[in-house]
């Protein structure tokens, strides 16, 4: 059967393709290997009958602050799509016990950081309104397509305005890490703990260029739309977008493996799935996959050989850790505040995360990883019974290949076998009891994802890596997967790549699904 267009992986990006495509009357066709679509948009009883977890992906502030939920959002809320809100999005606690929590309310975000040290308070203003100054730069950097006319122009009109010196400034300016910025320019170690942790949800660290920048777009973005979850689990997003691409007459296959994508004559002309069944794609094959998957098995012999070379040579981040508890009752912290925050990290600071993440790049498991706990059922009552509650742990900076444990006290064997699972699971319980008041006796069950079974669950999180990719300067912006790339185009013609390997990156965001939709429907 011959489609315009055929959409291989469900994850945000190929559901948002698929939505606007056939939105423009384009015969669209999405394919999904797993039996569920959603990508990391996927929600479970992962605990016990009646506790609903977000397995990985929880936050979708990206997405509605993005063009993706502009354009559809009406649509998916007449399908189900409803999200749950708190005024306190993210906190930090320490240690020590000492913390600091970021609102929705900018006026009392500079109160409240001033009480922890004076002056902190207006640099955090004055970071924000930074970006709320230059976001038809930045934005247009990180949400458009870099290699158009429309870019061009972009910094033409930014070059004039401020001068070519001055643009050159804010563009050295914005590569700056992170360590500098916090350490420079916040006094409290309340607040420089508050902010490093968001550098690792961007796929980098506290020393890598342009951390700073991502920082600020974090807290800026933190502060104006919160941390949405969907309510009633991540998975409901993809079940909306399912009912809305066939509503508007697109056609929907899970358990649908893409074996070979078939190119004649230099164009991409369909596919073939597992079990011999070909598909003919008369307009646009898309793919929202791993660099390797597409160059590797999707293409075969047909992979261009600099793309195949490149492909070989794309660095995977670090892995990702997932722990789900359910809960006999709501947590009680050391610290008062933050019973009703979105997203609460536990560490002591920028020393601690960048110790963390340095041991898991090298190969350990953290002697105290960075933790980053949230805490849906305070935002969605209807993810478990009354009374009981749900915490979802991520540890952003897991080792994608055990070399060791950092502490020596944990057995390795070189991979995550469950015994090394459970026993990094029992240090991330330890940490949780240091600062919630008798954690373990609240304790029904709990459920650990190390980076191998994240990857076993989706195909394109390689070693468990979240973000599709180291997200250093030499793989991102322009340079998102190869530094050859164009956009999301292809050497084969008609073949589009998408997803978290592709500009904008990582996230819930839809961005490049988007772009790609807007530039061919």
């Amino acid at each position: 059967m011959a489609y315009d267009h055929v959409i291989i992986g469900s994850g945000v990006n190929g559901l948002v393709a698929a939505a606007l495509l056939s939105g423009k009357g384009g015969k669209v066709l999405l394919l999904e290997r797993s039996d569920r679509l959603g990508g990391c948009m996927m929600s479970a009883e992962a605990t016990l009958p009646g506790f609903v977890h977000d397995v990985m992906a929880a936050t979708f502030v990206l997405f509605i602050t993005g063009p993706a939920h502009g354009a559809l959002g009406a649509d998916l809320a007449r399908h189900g799509l409803e999200f749950c809100h708190t005024p306190h999005p993210t906190a930090v606690l320490r240690p020590d016990g000492t913390s600091a929590v970021l609102t929705t309310d900018r006026v009392a975000n500079v109160a409240a950081f001033n009480t922890l040290a004076p002056g902190d308070g207006e640099r955090h203003a004055a970071d924000v309104g930074g970006i709320e100054a230059n976001a038809p730069l930045l934005f247009g950097l990180l949400g458009g397509d870099l290699w158009s006319t429309a870019t061009a122009k972009l910094l033409g009109r930014e070059a004039w305005r401020r001068g070519p010196r001055g643009l050159a400034a804010y563009l050295g300016g914005a590569l700056a890490p992170a360590r500098g910025w916090l350490e420079n320019g916040y006094a409290s170690p309340e607040l420089r703990a508050l902010y490093a942790p968001w550098t690792l949800h961007c796929g980098l660290s506290p020393e890598d260029a342009y951390s700073a920048e991502m920082g600020k777009v974090v807290a800026f973005a933190l502060e104006a739309a919160g941390a949405p979850i969907v309510k009633g689990g991540a998975g409901k997003a993809a079940a909306a977008f399912r009912a809305l691409i066939e509503e508007r007459g697109g056609t929907v296959r899970a358990g649908a493996e893409v074996e070979r994508i078939l190119v004649r004559n230099g164009r991409a002309a369909g596919l073939r799935l597992a079990g011999g069944e070909e598909i003919a794609a008369a307009k646009s094959v898309i793919a929202s996959v791993a660099p390797g998957q597409l160059y590797g098995r999707l293409l075969g012999q047909d992979a261009p050989e600099p793309e195949k070379k490149a492909a070989k040579a794309f660095r995977h981040g670090r892995g990702d850790f997932q722990l789900h508890y359910a809960l006999d009752r709501a947590p009680r912290w050391i610290a008062d505040g933050l019973e009703k925050v979105a997203l609460i990290h536990l560490t002591d600071g920028i020393d601690a995360v960048s110790k963390s993440h340095n041991e898991a790049t090298r190969g350990l498991l953290p002697e105290t990883p960075t933790l980053c706990v949230g805490q849906p059922a305070a935002l969605d009552p209807s993810r478990c019974p009354d009374g009981k509650a749900i915490l979802w742990i991520q540890v952003p900076d897991a080792p994608r290949v055990i070399k060791g444990d950092a502490a020596g006290k944990i057995a390795t064997s070189g991979g995550w076998d469950e015994p090394t699972r459970e026993a990094f699971a029992d240090r991330i319980e330890a940490m949780l009891a240091h600062h919630i008041h008798g954690f373990r006796d609240t304790v029904l069950a709990r459920r650990a994802y190390s980076p191998a079974d994240l990857e076993a669950l989706n195909v394109n999180l390689v070693g468990g890596d979240p973000y599709g990719g180291a997200c250093t300067i030499d793989q991102f912006f322009a340079w998102r997967p190869f530094p050859g790339s164009v956009n999301h185009r292809t050497p084969v013609k008609g073949l589009y790549h998408i997803g978290a390997s592709t500009h904008p990156g990582p996230g819930l965001g839809g961005g490049s699904g988007f772009l790609v939709a807007k530039e061919i429907g």
